[in-house]
């Protein structure tokens, strides 16, 4: 089992109400106190993995529940990564990964939650958002620019009231989507601003890695004080007992991933799911005779 002591941190990172909550209070190099290192954090997350795996066939078995994580973070926050490691163990026909890039014309002409629901994980599945619905007042916060291609009615976008109505909306389908059973996370993978550097350094100093640079990376740089402020606003606005937000201390990768690990598993352990009961013992028995007797 995961070691204990991620289980006892993991409250001081998690936010299920967003009264008062301030961005600055979060230490992106923070590590809970734990008395190991990289090393042995990684062999706990080799377990941690492991244990996922098992209650994510449990998950698939009942088919009634479904789990949504929404991954967030600024440009080198480790999303990718973070979802590949704790993914690794996981059957992937019982996971459904979507990454959410900039809407084309099809998703212009909806709602800006219409392109989030086409997406939503059946039931029995993990769904994994590589950035998600919160695009739509974090992105669109600091580039105004893209609210003018959804051609929503200029009396509607008055001032801070339309923020206040996307929070709103954001709140409510989350509740919704509670309702119906799906356990929604929302990771925020904080990390520094010098942390952010020195991988887009490594990005461009690292043949291999060069792809993953764009100019725009240094322009949405630019933008950091703005964007803290746009996931202030926005954790704080939708944080909820039913759609919690982790703030996950991001400088630390092999931390960042134990963090994550362990909260799916607290929250798929909360819903105490059990094996689809077998057949009766006289079928069971019945198939096993009749298996065995076949030549």
């Amino acid at each position: 089992m995961p070691h204990p002591e991620l289980k006892a941190i993991l409250e001081r990172y998690r936010i299920d109400d967003g009264d008062g909550f301030r961005l600055a209070d979060h230490d992106p190099d923070d590590k809970g106190g734990v008395d190991f290192g990289k090393g042995a954090g990684e062999a706990l997350l080799a377990v941690a993995v492991e244990r996922l795996s098992e209650l994510q066939q449990l998950l698939y078995a009942d088919a009634s529940w479904s789990v949504l994580a929404v991954f967030q973070a600024m440009d080198g926050g480790g999303k990718d990564g973070t979802i590949k490691r704790v993914m690794s163990g996981v059957n992937p026909q019982g996971v459904a990964v979507h990454s959410f890039k900039q809407p084309g014309p099809v998703e212009l002409g909806h709602d800006f939650l219409w392109r989030i629901h086409q997406a939503l994980p059946l039931r029995g599945q993990i769904g994994i958002f590589n950035r998600s619905h919160y695009e739509e007042v974090l992105v669109t916060r600091l580039h105004p620019e893209v609210i003018d291609k959804q051609h929503i009615p200029e009396e509607l976008r008055a001032g801070e009231r339309f923020w206040k109505h996307r929070y709103q909306d954001i709140r409510a389908f989350e509740r919704y989507l509670a309702r119906q059973g799906v356990v929604v996370l929302k990771f925020f993978l904080n990390i520094s601003k010098e942390e952010q550097r020195q991988r887009l350094l490594a990005r461009l100093d690292d043949p291999g890695k060069n792809w993953k640079f764009s100019e725009a990376d240094l322009k949405e740089r630019a933008l950091w004080d703005g964007y803290q402020e746009a996931y202030e606003g926005a954790i704080r606005e939708t944080a909820r007992p039913k759609a919690p937000w982790f703030v996950v201390p991001g400088n630390h990768k092999w931390f960042a991933h134990l963090v994550v690990v362990q909260a799916m598993i607290d929250a798929l352990e909360a819903l105490d799911l059990k094996p689809p009961s077998p057949a009766s013992r006289k079928v069971l028995d019945a198939s096993r005779h009749a298996l065995k007797g076949e030549k």
